[in-house]
């Protein structure tokens, strides 16, 4: 047997940061000098240290090794009882070397901090901060978090007041702050909050933290309503003191040329009709004269053979009666300006056309345009009237004044079909109602 140790304590206390101490006596059992190392194993390895670690021992003599453990104040050593062994190893006899066992009970310290993150907030009407709170200690705390203000012009919503934090651990509880008064606008106000970190085991500590609150108003609008209020009077004084006065410049002018137009007009139509007067009257001198010279009396024309008068009764003047209808029978087109044309002609084309009444017909409801036109002797057309075939099923026309179609002219009849593909032509039709006279 190489060795025999004693420990002076097997029960040992320390706190972090402090040293507790053991002393280790080795009693060298062998017959021969030899050297032993004493070192410590377990989880207080890491933290304890033998002074010196090797000495030499004569055989049957006794030395004393000092062995210091220091646990750090960390929150990586919890709190509680940590097992150790220290070991003595002979350098002749391995076989012989020993180890013995012992606890130490590593005493729990506090170490609890908070942050207000982030410390000031700018806002006009709420702010959001995070409490931070962090366990440096050895053992779980529980903490409480109670917000406060010194002039009492805030609201707090926290997420939670409660936290149970585990040794090396943190948390971040959100916390909305908003100031009770608002205003639209002025100098930013601050106001100084904090909130009360009670942890279990130490004294309560503030965290501190600040909110800046501004005006409602964004600090561009008021220079920007400024700015358009200065655009906007100078609008209205450029409309008064430049362009009012050059457009009422402008309409008094235009006034004044087309009252000069007219007046030309006028001038010029007078002149006109009297020279038209002077006219007739040289007509009515040429032919009076030359009735006399024929031995006629310009005072009696009804003596003329050849100017007879028309009986009193009127029936020549009056026409003969006449009732037509023109019907149309007109194919879809694609161009709704592109028009179908059904014209009309009297029987004697001599004769003179008298419209006074006309019907209107669209007994299957066509969609599309249909269009009365006159078509003069030398081919122009007019437009006399237009209508929707959409807008009627039947419609009727009466006149005071009626249409009149001298001989050579036509009634036409025009449709421009839109049907749907599957309605077939337009079909529409026109009665009308008159005389003829010739």
């Amino acid at each position: 047997m190489g060795a025999t140790a004693t420990l002076s304590a097997t029960v040992l206390a320390a706190e972090p940061g402090q040293e507790a101490v053991c002393a280790v006596n080795i009693r060298n059992a062998g017959r021969v000098v030899d050297q032993f190392t004493v070192d410590v194993v377990g989880d207080a390895g890491a933290w304890a240290v033998a002074e010196p670690p090797a000495v030499n021992v004569i055989p049957g003599e006794t030395a004393t090794v000092t062995v210091r453990f220091a646990p750090p104040r960390s929150s990586e050593v919890p709190a509680g009882q940590v097992h150790f062994g220290i070991r003595v190893t002979s350098s002749e006899d391995p076989a012989g070397s020993v180890v013995e066992e012992g606890t130490i009970d590593v005493l729990p310290f506090a170490d609890v901090t908070g942050e207000m993150v982030p410390a000031k907030v700018e806002a006009s009407s709420k702010a959001n901060f995070e409490v931070a709170v962090d366990n440096h200690g050895n053992y779980p705390v529980a903490v409480g978090l109670r917000p406060f203000d010194p002039e009492d012009d805030l609201d707090f919503r926290l997420e939670r007041t409660q936290l149970d934090l585990a040794q090396g651990t943190a948390a971040f509880v959100r916390m909305r702050v908003k100031p009770r008064r608002r205003f639209l606008r002025g100098q930013p106000q601050r106001h100084p909050f904090r909130v009360l970190v009670a942890a279990e085991g130490l004294e309560p500590f503030p965290v501190e933290g600040t909110l800046v609150q501004r005006q409602l108003l964004p600090k561009w609008l008021l220079p920007l309503l400024a700015a358009l209020l200065v655009v906007a009077l100078a609008a209205v004084i450029l409309w008064f003191t430049v362009l009012k006065p050059a457009v009422t410049s402008a309409a008094r002018e235009a006034a004044v040329a087309q009252n000069q137009e007219i007046i030309q007009a006028a001038q010029q139509a007078g002149g006109a009709a009297g020279e038209a007067k002077k006219n007739a009257d040289q007509a009515k001198q040429n032919s009076e004269k030359a009735m006399q010279a024929a031995g006629l009396d310009p005072s009696n024309p009804a003596a003329d053979p050849t100017n007879p008068v028309k009986p009193a009764n009127g029936a020549a003047t009056a026409g003969d009666p006449t009732d037509f209808r023109v019907a149309a029978d007109s194919a879809i087109v694609a161009d709704p300006k592109r028009f179908t044309e059904f014209p009309y002609t009297l029987a004697d084309p001599q004769k003179t056309l008298v419209i006074t009444d006309m019907v209107f017909q669209n007994p299957r409801g066509d969609t599309g345009t249909v269009r009365l036109l006159r078509s003069a002797a030398n081919g122009q057309k007019t437009v006399l009237l237009e209508v929707g075939l959409a807008n009627f099923r039947d419609l009727d026309h009466h006149w005071l004044q009626a249409w009149r179609f001298l001989p050579g002219e036509k009634l036409v009849l025009a449709v421009s079909c839109q049907n749907p593909g599957d309605r077939g032509n337009c079909t529409p039709s026109v009665s009308f109602s008159g005389r003829t006279e010739g």
